[in-house]
């Protein structure tokens, strides 16, 4: 048994659109429905540029089969980030600052790594994380 990938982070909002939008216009993912029995008013997942769903966003009101009390905007508990290996830094930074999006730098020179932190309509935390070639 091994880990192979972190397959997508599911955020539960109560701002659905804007939340989709935000991802499509700052990370560049595409959006498309959630499958069956989901719908697209309830459901929208994002995907990258292989077709992969990163991020399944949901409404408060989506039926869930491992359903919980949430709490959109609140802090995310035990969930500290969301980290996500990127390329693209310096497009990333013109992304966020036309958004007019807080987001703060970092670089791990010891593993050659440039990071952003920003958050999304909901405040999950990302770490956006670009690894030198």
């Amino acid at each position: 048994m091994k880990v192979e990938a972190l397959d997508h982070v599911n955020i539960i909002t109560d701002r659905l659109e804007e939340t989709a939008q935000w991802y499509a216009a700052i990370l560049g993912l595409a959006r498309r429905d959630g499958p069956p029995p989901l719908t697209p008013q309830t459901a929208q997942w994002m995907h990258d540029a292989d077709g992969r769903a990163i991020v399944h966003i949901n409404s408060a009101d989506c039926a869930r089969t491992y359903d919980r009390e949430v709490q959109p905007g609140a802090l995310t508990g035990a969930l500290h980030h969301v980290a996500l290996k990127m390329t693209g830094y310096e497009e990333m930074k013109a992304r966020l600052d036309a958004a007019g999006a807080d987001y703060q730098e970092n670089l791990v020179a010891a593993i050659n790594l440039r990071q952003i932190f920003t958050a999304d309509p909901n405040n999950v935390l990302l770490e956006l994380n670009f690894f030198a070639g």
